[in-house]
């Protein structure tokens, strides 16, 4: 990936939501909210202590996370949406079943 996050951010990828109501209705693209799932794209080193030292961030690059409703900040690297959250955003990872 082009883009390198700094610190404790960092960038994920939205999964897409589905396109039908539980109930067989069509959503439009103007009636949906924005997921908040998203999967690990890139991530920072990690975030400095008062000493200097790098504590590493606990995602790692592949993984499926939850995130704030309001989180982030919306970028667009080689034509694809991104999204740049901090570690602090993320709210739990989606175990693999």
């Amino acid at each position: 990936m082009p883009f390198r996050p700094l610190h404790d951010r960092v960038v994920v990828r939205r999964v897409a939501q589905e396109e039908k109501s539980k109930g067989g209705i069509i959503i439009p693209d103007t009636a949906k909210e924005k997921p908040q799932e998203a999967e690990v794209i890139a991530v920072g080193p990690g975030a400095r202590d008062d000493q200097g030292r790098v504590h590493p961030l606990g995602v790692k690059v592949g993984d499926r996370v939850i995130f704030g409703k309001w989180s982030g900040t919306e970028i667009k690297v080689q034509g694809e949406d991104l999204l740049v959250i901090k570690e602090a955003d993320i709210v739990g990872v989606i175990e693999p079943a």
